[in-house]
């Protein structure tokens, strides 16, 4: 569908766009605030984990305003937002400022959300998984091209330009967006006394929510100690760091398509008994990768830890889009978008935390750790959507 296919380049675009500053915020901070170590330590992870935790709280908000109101209506001004506030922090060389501004971002986006809402409407319900695959692919793309990009702006034109031109590739995907995505009429909405349409009862949802938090955060635990491990423990050079780190987001986007059609007509329980053994794999994986210094097998490890994540993550995104009604899309998959950024805001966290007590060499093992724990919480939810099924028939 030619809808579909502008929604994948806008996201790629977007998200691209918001990836270039990523890896330079402790730099410009130092920059501008002449900050202390742990000043600097501070305000960098305010910097990043600021705008997390405001999209987690406001995300599903927007996303109920959405059903209400319609989902492109919430991704143009989703765009706006992120152009707008991009501008601001170019404006500025105040940290205070900067910080408040990132803070603003992230209550004000939602786009990834917005998107998904949008192109829930557009397909039908089966076809839902495959198509969050295909914004996920979008997503871990623009990760991979932003940093790279912005890295080059960063080195011959400095900050400023990387956040201008930032907010100038949003405002140019708002644009696109309104010119070229259909609207979509929002669905009537329900009588108060109407009986829910979900595919899947509430328990359910609630456990794929859950899901959604314990795989985020395995996926970004390792992100609070990578560079470390790569030099202390790898010993390699800055450029192979770089290349290990892109290979999980290589390897999701080379199988999100092939998982999601794999996906896309199997009945829910069968899909959570096979994310329960894909996130078991994942075990075996970041175990290679704890127990590995040979480069080459480290870096296959990380692609083949891609593969396993882009059956994960937009599996759960599928599973919430079949599940919810289509007058719940925005409010479902703003809880999933919020579930996401606090398993993000967890796994950094606790990889903060394990760095301090636990050595350098076996962090991978608390990553392991965490994703056998995300294992039997899949086990768990399968047994109880058995339970579900047994009691009321649902199929």
């Amino acid at each position: 569908m030619k809808t579909t296919r502008w929604l994948f380049a806008l996201q790629l675009v977007a998200m691209g766009a918001m990836e270039m500053s990523g890896p330079f915020w402790p730099l410009h901070l130092r920059r501008v605030g002449e900050l202390s170590p742990s000043a600097l330590a501070w305000a960098s992870a305010i910097a990043y984990a600021g705008p997390m935790a405001m999209a987690m709280c406001t995300t599903p908000w927007w996303g109920r305003l959405g059903d209400r109101v319609g989902h492109k209506p919430m991704l143009l001004r989703a765009l706006l937002a992120l152009a707008v506030t991009q501008w601001g922090i170019a404006a500025t060389d105040s940290v205070a400022v900067i910080l408040a501004v990132r803070l603003l971002q992230g209550a004000l986006a939602g786009y990834i959300a917005a998107a998904q809402a949008y192109g829930a409407r557009l397909v039908s319900r089966d076809a839902r998984g495959a198509l969050m695959a295909q914004l996920q692919a979008a997503t871990a793309i623009g990760s991979v091209a932003g940093p790279v990009l912005g890295g080059w702006l960063f080195d011959a034109w400095g900050f400023t330009t990387v956040n201008v031109l930032a907010g100038a590739a949003c405002l140019l995907c708002a644009a696109l967006a309104a010119a070229v995505l259909p609207p979509v009429a929002p669905p009537a909405a329900r009588a108060a006394d109407a009986p829910p349409r979900s595919a899947v009862p509430g328990d359910t949802v609630r456990g794929l929510l859950l899901g959604i938090v314990l795989v985020q955060a395995g996926k970004m635990m390792p992100q609070t100690f990578f560079g470390l491990y790569a030099a202390e423990v790898l010993h390699v050079s800055s450029r192979v760091t770089g290349l290990c780190y892109a290979g999980t987001a290589l390897g999701l986007c080379l199988a999100a398509s092939f998982w999601a059609r794999r996906f896309a007509r199997m009945a829910h329980a069968q899909v959570l008994v096979h994310v329960e053994r894909i996130c078991w794999a994942c075990v075996a994986i970041v175990a290679v990768q704890a127990l590995t210094t040979n480069v080459g097998l480290f870096l296959l490890a990380r692609v083949l830890w891609g593969v396993c994540l882009a059956a994960l993550l937009p599996v759960f995104y599928g599973l919430l889009a079949r599940a919810a009604a289509d007058d719940e899309q925005g409010r479902v998959l703003g809880a999933g978008n919020g579930a996401a950024k606090a398993g993000a805001l967890l796994g950094a966290g606790t990889g903060g935390l394990a760095l301090a007590w636990v050595p350098l060499s076996a962090m991978f093992w608390t990553v392991a750790l965490l994703y056998a724990v995300a294992a039997a919480g899949m086990r768990l939810l399968h047994f109880q959507h058995l339970q579900t099924q047994t009691t009321t028939g649902i199929s």
